[in-house]
């Protein structure tokens, strides 16, 4: 699982950013609050990641400038009714500490202001998201262990198994020839040299 990304922008359009990691571009997508704060092209920017897999669309990447605002993403999804579009339109009206606030008043008309996002559903994530912890949730806390150490940033086989799936492949394919390549080129090998040599195994 992808949790960040530290990378070059590449481009930026209107829903998502690609984001150029060691030779490897991931889209990202993003909502309008986090792309109006994407440096320029060409720029190092870090990405806060959710990634996530579904059958009729495979695995996508959903970006954010915090950490807060990833598990405020994920917070909103565990509500019935609320998928990733509401969830990221909720957050382009509302950044957490400002939806925490809007929980706590019972504001529903103030959430309901998100695109797509009616007035019964925004009654619902009102009264479920009362009381938890909205600008500190589950992601926050995980990363933010005891010592305030920074997360282990991933392997480079992973990073590479994450962008062959991004293209399409299916997870087991990606996984052997990511280790085949990874056999070929030792274990200092960069992430996009794994995935050439991954997609010449594969016969891409």
């Amino acid at each position: 699982m992808i949790g960040r990304l530290r990378g070059i922008v590449a481009e930026v359009g209107e829903e998502e950013a690609l984001i150029d990691v060691g030779g490897v571009g991931y889209v990202v997508r993003c909502g309008s609050r986090t792309l109006s704060r994407m440096p320029a092209v060409g720029d190092e920017t870090l990405v806060h990641v959710e990634h996530q897999w579904s059958e009729a669309q495979g695995p996508r990447l959903y970006g954010f400038a915090t950490r807060e605002e990833r598990s405020a993403f994920v917070l909103l999804q565990a509500i019935q009714g609320v998928g990733p579009k509401a969830a990221m339109a909720v957050l382009d009206v509302l950044p957490p500490a400002e939806l925490a606030g809007a929980v706590a008043r019972g504001d529903q008309a103030l959430v309901a202001r998100a695109n797509g996002v009616g007035p019964k559903l925004a009654q619902r994530i009102v009264l479920e998201l009362k009381g938890k912890p909205i600008t500190d949730g589950p992601v926050a806390a995980f990363h933010e262990s005891a010592t305030h150490r920074e997360p282990a940033r991933p392997s480079a086989s992973g990073e590479a198994v994450a962008a062959l799936m991004g293209l399409g492949i299916a997870e087991p394919v990606a996984r052997r020839a990511v280790e085949h390549a990874a056999l070929k080129l030792g274990e200092e090998a960069e992430v996009g040299a794994l995935v050439k040599a991954a997609l010449q195994e594969i016969g891409r």
